[in-house]
């Protein structure tokens, strides 16, 4: 089924809705859950949660992309579910990808938290656009889809070491870029 037939679906507050999205971006949003959460039970947990948030926000939202506006709900349920079993130290979960990037994003004890945060997005997806598209997908698949390095690496043909170079000289990048724009903690 067609994305704006499944979000008319919402719109008319057909129950059906749910199961065609299932259907179609169930497994989509599982490999992102499953990515950042490492357990089964939890990434289910939490597309269900997807499903039911999807529920409630449309209407009154329509998602210019509704495989976008899904896999965003996921990852943000699935962070929020990690911190809670950190919380719990339940396990380690994407503890990894958080350390990679810790030396090159800013920490967020600013003054003005929200215009921060945008401010962030916006050069981090300027810096993004001036990357060749497999630096890019590369850095996108691995930071906000939660692959490891291991798995990208197979998929890439590379070695995991080489690849573990590769991305630390992605943040290096964005390490720079950022304090071109003076948004780090140095």
């Amino acid at each position: 089924m067609r994305d704006e037939a499944i979000i008319r679906l919402f719109f008319e507050r057909d129950e059906r809705a749910i199961g065609e999205t299932g259907a179609k971006y169930g497994p989509y949003c599982s490999k992102i859950a499953l990515n950042l959460l490492e357990s089964p039970e939890d990434a289910e947990e939490c597309v269900q949660d997807t499903f039911f948030a999807a529920w409630n926000r449309i209407p009154p939202e329509r998602p210019a992309s509704l495989r976008v506006f899904l896999g965003r709900i996921t990852r943000n349920l699935a962070i929020s579910r990690y911190r809670r079993n950190k919380a719990l130290k339940r396990y380690a979960g994407m503890e990894e990808q958080l350390e990679e990037l810790a030396d090159c994003l800013p920490s967020s004890d600013g003054v003005e938290p929200e215009f921060e945060r945008r401010e962030l997005g916006r050069i981090i997806s300027r810096w993004l656009d001036t990357l060749p598209e497999t630096d890019r997908t590369l850095f996108v698949r691995r930071y906000w889809y939660g692959e490891s390095v291991e798995r990208l690496a197979r998929g890439r043909g590379e070695r995991p070491n080489s690849l573990a170079q590769r991305l630390r000289r992605l943040r290096l990048s964005l390490k720079n870029a950022l304090e071109k724009e003076e948004l780090t903690d140095e």
